[in-house]
């Protein structure tokens, strides 16, 4: 069983390159948490296929992107606790993934959803500042969304990348 230091320092080898020349994770900064990511690349069978970490992560980008729609559908009906509810289901999905910056984006939709500010701990009144918030950080997210989308199509030499 490796150590928590080797498995950090085999992490940290997926964002350059592994030392036996297999496919690496692309430089993704602070976007992606490498430990978290290699958790999930152990359970595939074969490191050349990958098919399970990949049905995952493709499972994922079906699932973001619809989820966005339904954002984009309650944000327009003003619906607070619907877009609290999907920002919260998309959190929990991206954080298994390790895709940080998406995780926390959709963290501050579920807090301002639930009529709080960014850190959660602040009650705000004002429904039209709340889905204001929403709006700016549903239009960051999709940014940072199809950023880490890239990366990991590149990873799994996806052609569309």
């Amino acid at each position: 069983m490796a150590s928590t230091a080797q498995r950090s320092e085999a992490a940290e080898g997926m964002i350059s390159q592994s030392e036996d020349g297999s496919s690496a994770l692309p430089d993704c900064g602070d976007s992606i948490d490498p430990l978290t990511f290699e958790q999930i690349l152990e359970m595939d069978d074969d490191e050349e296929e990958r098919e399970f970490s990949r049905s995952i992560v493709y499972g994922f980008f079906e699932q973001a992107e619809g989820t966005f729609k339904k954002m984009e559908s309650s944000l327009q009906k003003g619906d607070l606790t619907q877009l609290s509810s999907l920002g919260h289901f998309l959190k929990g999905s991206s954080a298994t993934l390790g895709l940080t910056k998406v995780k926390d984006s959709c963290e501050r939709i579920q807090h301002y959803g639930s009529r709080k500010d960014e850190s959660g701990t602040v009650d705000e009144e004002d429904d039209t500042k709340s889905l204001n918030r929403i709006k700016d950080t549903l239009a960051g997210v999709k940014v940072e969304y199809a950023e880490v989308e890239k990366k990991l199509k590149q990873f799994y030499h996806d052609p569309s990348a």
